[in-house]
Protein backbone atom coordinates (compact mmCIF):
# COMPACT_ATOMS: atom_id res chain seq x y z
CA UNK A 1 0.00 0.00 0.00
CA UNK A 2 0.96 3.64 -0.53
CA UNK A 3 0.47 5.22 2.90
CA UNK A 4 0.82 8.85 4.00
CA UNK A 5 1.54 9.18 7.72
CA UNK A 6 1.64 12.48 9.61
CA UNK A 7 3.56 12.77 12.87
CA UNK A 8 6.07 10.12 11.78
CA UNK A 9 9.11 11.58 13.57
CA UNK A 10 8.36 10.46 17.13
CA UNK A 11 6.06 8.63 19.52
CA UNK A 12 3.30 6.42 18.15
CA UNK A 13 3.86 7.82 14.67
CA UNK A 14 7.49 6.67 14.54
CA UNK A 15 6.66 3.23 15.93
CA UNK A 16 3.83 2.93 13.43
CA UNK A 17 6.17 3.91 10.60
CA UNK A 18 8.61 1.16 11.58
CA UNK A 19 5.81 -1.40 11.76
CA UNK A 20 4.33 -0.49 8.38
CA UNK A 21 7.73 -0.50 6.66
CA UNK A 22 8.45 -3.92 8.15
CA UNK A 23 5.20 -5.15 6.61
CA UNK A 24 6.38 -4.04 3.17
CA UNK A 25 4.24 -0.91 2.70
CA UNK A 26 5.49 2.22 0.95
CA UNK A 27 5.39 5.15 3.35
CA UNK A 28 5.47 8.92 3.06
CA UNK A 29 6.21 10.34 6.50
CA UNK A 30 5.34 13.94 7.32
CA UNK A 31 6.59 15.82 10.37
CA UNK A 32 7.87 19.24 11.38
CA UNK A 33 11.30 17.84 12.24
CA UNK A 34 13.94 16.44 9.90
CA UNK A 35 13.73 12.68 9.25
CA UNK A 36 16.58 12.25 6.79
CA UNK A 37 18.47 9.80 9.03
CA UNK A 38 15.39 7.62 9.36
CA UNK A 39 14.73 7.77 5.62
CA UNK A 40 18.32 6.83 4.77
CA UNK A 41 17.89 3.47 6.50
CA UNK A 42 14.85 2.45 4.48
CA UNK A 43 15.70 3.45 0.93
CA UNK A 44 12.90 3.77 -1.61
CA UNK A 45 10.29 2.32 0.76
CA UNK A 46 10.24 5.55 2.76
CA UNK A 47 9.98 9.16 1.67
CA UNK A 48 9.82 11.98 4.19
CA UNK A 49 8.88 15.66 4.13
CA UNK A 50 9.11 18.51 6.62
CA UNK A 51 5.74 20.21 6.94
CA UNK A 52 3.50 21.70 9.62
CA UNK A 53 0.16 19.94 9.11
CA UNK A 54 -1.70 22.97 10.49
CA UNK A 55 -0.36 25.01 7.54
CA UNK A 56 -2.90 24.46 4.78
CA UNK A 57 -0.87 26.09 2.01
CA UNK A 58 2.23 24.08 2.84
CA UNK A 59 0.32 20.81 3.15
CA UNK A 60 -1.55 21.36 -0.11
CA UNK A 61 1.76 22.00 -1.85
CA UNK A 62 3.13 18.79 -0.38
CA UNK A 63 0.10 16.84 -1.62
CA UNK A 64 0.97 18.04 -5.13
CA UNK A 65 4.53 16.74 -4.64
CA UNK A 66 3.21 13.34 -3.57
CA UNK A 67 1.04 13.27 -6.69
CA UNK A 68 4.15 13.58 -8.82
CA UNK A 69 5.57 10.38 -7.32
CA UNK A 70 2.59 8.18 -6.47
CA UNK A 71 -0.39 7.74 -8.86
CA UNK A 72 -2.66 7.18 -5.87
CA UNK A 73 -2.73 6.84 -2.09
CA UNK A 74 -4.26 3.79 -0.42
CA UNK A 75 -4.32 5.17 3.11
CA UNK A 76 -3.82 8.31 5.18
CA UNK A 77 -3.00 8.15 8.90
CA UNK A 78 -3.10 11.42 10.85
CA UNK A 79 -0.94 10.83 13.89
CA UNK A 80 0.50 14.33 14.44
CA UNK A 81 -0.54 16.05 17.66
CA UNK A 82 0.58 18.16 20.62
CA UNK A 83 -0.63 18.69 24.18
CA UNK A 84 -0.15 22.43 23.69
CA UNK A 85 -1.71 24.73 26.28
CA UNK A 86 -2.06 23.01 29.65
CA UNK A 87 -3.89 24.33 32.71
CA UNK A 88 -7.44 25.26 33.83
CA UNK A 89 -9.45 26.36 30.79
CA UNK A 90 -10.60 29.67 32.27
CA UNK A 91 -7.04 30.58 33.21
CA UNK A 92 -5.39 29.44 29.98
CA UNK A 93 -3.68 31.68 27.47
CA UNK A 94 -6.41 32.15 24.82
CA UNK A 95 -4.04 32.34 21.87
CA UNK A 96 -2.08 29.23 22.86
CA UNK A 97 -5.36 27.45 23.63
CA UNK A 98 -6.65 28.22 20.14
CA UNK A 99 -3.33 27.25 18.56
CA UNK A 100 -3.51 23.87 20.30
CA UNK A 101 -6.95 23.19 18.86
CA UNK A 102 -5.82 24.31 15.42
CA UNK A 103 -2.72 22.11 15.37
CA UNK A 104 -4.58 18.98 16.44
CA UNK A 105 -7.88 19.49 14.62
CA UNK A 106 -6.82 21.40 11.53
CA UNK A 107 -3.86 19.05 11.19
CA UNK A 108 -6.22 16.09 10.79
CA UNK A 109 -8.73 17.91 8.58
CA UNK A 110 -6.16 19.59 6.34
CA UNK A 111 -4.45 16.25 5.69
CA UNK A 112 -7.74 14.55 4.83
CA UNK A 113 -8.73 17.43 2.56
CA UNK A 114 -5.35 17.67 0.82
CA UNK A 115 -4.98 13.96 0.10
CA UNK A 116 -8.64 13.15 -0.66
CA UNK A 117 -8.18 13.30 -4.46
CA UNK A 118 -5.30 10.81 -4.33
CA UNK A 119 -7.28 8.54 -1.99
CA UNK A 120 -10.19 8.52 -4.43
CA UNK A 121 -7.85 7.22 -7.14
CA UNK A 122 -7.01 4.08 -5.16
CA UNK A 123 -7.93 0.78 -6.81
CA UNK A 124 -9.16 -0.66 -3.50
CA UNK A 125 -11.17 0.83 -0.62
CA UNK A 126 -9.08 3.71 0.65
CA UNK A 127 -8.58 4.21 4.37
CA UNK A 128 -8.32 7.31 6.56
CA UNK A 129 -7.31 6.73 10.17
CA UNK A 130 -7.31 9.65 12.62
CA UNK A 131 -6.00 9.55 16.17
CA UNK A 132 -8.40 10.63 18.92
CA UNK A 133 -8.45 9.61 22.60
CA UNK A 134 -6.90 11.89 25.22
CA UNK A 135 -10.16 13.39 26.52
CA UNK A 136 -12.52 12.76 23.60
CA UNK A 137 -15.05 10.72 25.58
CA UNK A 138 -14.73 12.34 29.01
CA UNK A 139 -13.39 15.57 30.44
CA UNK A 140 -9.64 15.77 31.02
CA UNK A 141 -8.82 18.37 33.65
CA UNK A 142 -6.12 20.87 32.60
CA UNK A 143 -6.07 19.55 29.04
CA UNK A 144 -9.20 21.23 27.65
CA UNK A 145 -7.70 22.39 24.35
CA UNK A 146 -6.27 18.96 23.57
CA UNK A 147 -9.49 17.21 24.62
CA UNK A 148 -11.71 19.57 22.63
CA UNK A 149 -9.63 18.98 19.49
CA UNK A 150 -9.68 15.21 19.94
CA UNK A 151 -13.45 15.25 20.44
CA UNK A 152 -13.88 17.35 17.32
CA UNK A 153 -11.81 14.85 15.36
CA UNK A 154 -14.34 12.14 16.22
CA UNK A 155 -17.24 14.27 14.97
CA UNK A 156 -15.24 15.10 11.83
CA UNK A 157 -14.69 11.39 11.22
CA UNK A 158 -18.40 10.62 11.70
CA UNK A 159 -19.42 13.41 9.33
CA UNK A 160 -16.97 12.50 6.57
CA UNK A 161 -18.04 8.85 6.86
CA UNK A 162 -21.64 9.82 6.11
CA UNK A 163 -20.65 12.16 3.30
CA UNK A 164 -18.45 9.51 1.69
CA UNK A 165 -20.78 6.56 2.32
CA UNK A 166 -21.34 6.03 -1.41
CA UNK A 167 -17.65 6.28 -2.22
CA UNK A 168 -14.88 3.78 -1.57
CA UNK A 169 -13.35 5.51 1.47
CA UNK A 170 -13.51 4.26 5.05
CA UNK A 171 -12.60 6.74 7.80
CA UNK A 172 -12.30 5.91 11.48
CA UNK A 173 -10.83 7.34 14.69
CA UNK A 174 -8.47 5.45 16.98
CA UNK A 175 -8.18 5.88 20.74
CA UNK A 176 -4.76 4.29 21.31
CA UNK A 177 -4.95 4.12 25.10
CA UNK A 178 -2.23 5.13 27.53
CA UNK A 179 1.14 4.78 25.82
CA UNK A 180 4.56 5.98 26.92
CA UNK A 181 5.68 8.64 24.42
CA UNK A 182 7.27 12.11 24.44
CA UNK A 183 3.91 13.43 25.63
CA UNK A 184 4.35 11.36 28.78
CA UNK A 185 7.78 12.91 29.30
CA UNK A 186 6.25 16.35 28.79
CA UNK A 187 3.72 15.75 31.57
CA UNK A 188 6.43 14.55 33.94
CA UNK A 189 8.67 17.52 33.17
CA UNK A 190 5.86 20.02 33.85
CA UNK A 191 5.09 18.49 37.24
CA UNK A 192 1.88 17.94 39.24
CA UNK A 193 1.36 21.64 40.01
CA UNK A 194 0.88 22.31 36.28
CA UNK A 195 -0.78 19.17 34.95
CA UNK A 196 -2.60 18.06 38.10
CA UNK A 197 -1.81 15.31 40.59
CA UNK A 198 -3.87 12.66 38.80
CA UNK A 199 -2.27 13.25 35.39
CA UNK A 200 1.19 13.28 36.93
CA UNK A 201 0.60 10.03 38.82
CA UNK A 202 -0.71 8.36 35.66
CA UNK A 203 2.35 9.46 33.72
CA UNK A 204 4.66 8.09 36.41
CA UNK A 205 2.87 4.75 36.27
CA UNK A 206 3.01 4.74 32.49
CA UNK A 207 6.79 5.17 32.45
CA UNK A 208 7.13 1.77 34.12
CA UNK A 209 4.47 -0.03 32.09
CA UNK A 210 5.23 -2.68 29.46
CA UNK A 211 4.84 -2.12 25.73
CA UNK A 212 1.71 -4.26 25.29
CA UNK A 213 -0.55 -1.20 24.94
CA UNK A 214 1.55 0.09 22.04
CA UNK A 215 1.33 -3.26 20.29
CA UNK A 216 -2.45 -3.25 20.63
CA UNK A 217 -2.69 0.25 19.13
CA UNK A 218 -0.46 -0.64 16.19
CA UNK A 219 -2.50 -3.79 15.65
CA UNK A 220 -5.73 -1.79 15.47
CA UNK A 221 -4.25 0.50 12.83
CA UNK A 222 -3.13 -2.49 10.76
CA UNK A 223 -6.59 -4.01 11.03
CA UNK A 224 -8.19 -0.76 9.86
CA UNK A 225 -5.83 -0.74 6.89
CA UNK A 226 -6.80 -4.27 5.92
CA UNK A 227 -9.73 -5.47 3.84
CA UNK A 228 -11.18 -7.03 7.01
CA UNK A 229 -12.40 -3.55 7.98
CA UNK A 230 -13.91 -2.71 4.58
CA UNK A 231 -17.25 -0.95 5.01
CA UNK A 232 -16.68 -0.16 8.69
CA UNK A 233 -16.56 3.62 8.85
CA UNK A 234 -17.35 6.57 11.10
CA UNK A 235 -16.35 4.81 14.33
CA UNK A 236 -14.22 5.64 17.35
CA UNK A 237 -12.42 2.45 18.31
CA UNK A 238 -10.45 1.95 21.49
CA UNK A 239 -7.31 -0.11 20.94
CA UNK A 240 -7.15 -1.57 24.48
CA UNK A 241 -10.85 -2.02 25.21
CA UNK A 242 -12.85 -2.78 22.03
CA UNK A 243 -13.01 -6.20 20.26
CA UNK A 244 -11.98 -4.56 16.99
CA UNK A 245 -10.43 -7.72 15.56
CA UNK A 246 -13.88 -9.37 15.54
CA UNK A 247 -15.90 -6.45 14.14
CA UNK A 248 -15.80 -7.76 10.57
CA UNK A 249 -18.32 -10.37 11.77
CA UNK A 250 -20.67 -7.53 12.82
CA UNK A 251 -20.34 -5.37 9.74
CA UNK A 252 -24.07 -5.19 8.93
CA UNK A 253 -25.03 -4.53 12.55
CA UNK A 254 -22.54 -1.70 12.81
CA UNK A 255 -23.78 -0.11 9.60
CA UNK A 256 -27.25 0.43 11.07
CA UNK A 257 -26.29 1.35 14.64
CA UNK A 258 -24.60 4.13 16.58
CA UNK A 259 -22.22 1.76 18.37
CA UNK A 260 -18.70 3.21 18.81
CA UNK A 261 -19.88 6.77 18.16
CA UNK A 262 -20.28 9.88 20.31
CA UNK A 263 -23.93 10.35 21.27
CA UNK A 264 -26.01 12.18 23.89
CA UNK A 265 -27.34 9.98 26.71
CA UNK A 266 -30.90 10.72 27.86
CA UNK A 267 -32.51 9.59 31.18
CA UNK A 268 -34.64 6.87 29.58
CA UNK A 269 -31.49 5.06 28.42
CA UNK A 270 -30.43 4.78 32.05
CA UNK A 271 -33.86 3.65 33.23
CA UNK A 272 -34.58 7.01 34.86
CA UNK A 273 -37.32 9.61 34.51
CA UNK A 274 -36.50 13.30 35.01
CA UNK A 275 -39.92 14.47 33.85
Amino acid sequence: MNIVLTGSSSGIGRELAKRLLLRGHRLWGIARSDQSDFAAVHGESLRTSCCDVSDWVGLRRLADEVDQVWPHIDALITCAGVHGEIGPALGADPIRWSDTVRINLDGAYFAARAFAPALRRASRRAKIICFSGGGATKSRVNFSAYGVAKTAIVRLVETIAEEEAKNSIDINAVAPGAINTRLTDEILSLGPAKVGASEYASAQKLKNADASSLGRALGLVEWLLSSDSDGISGRLLSAPWDPWDKLSQRRETLATSDIYTLRRIVPSERGQNFG
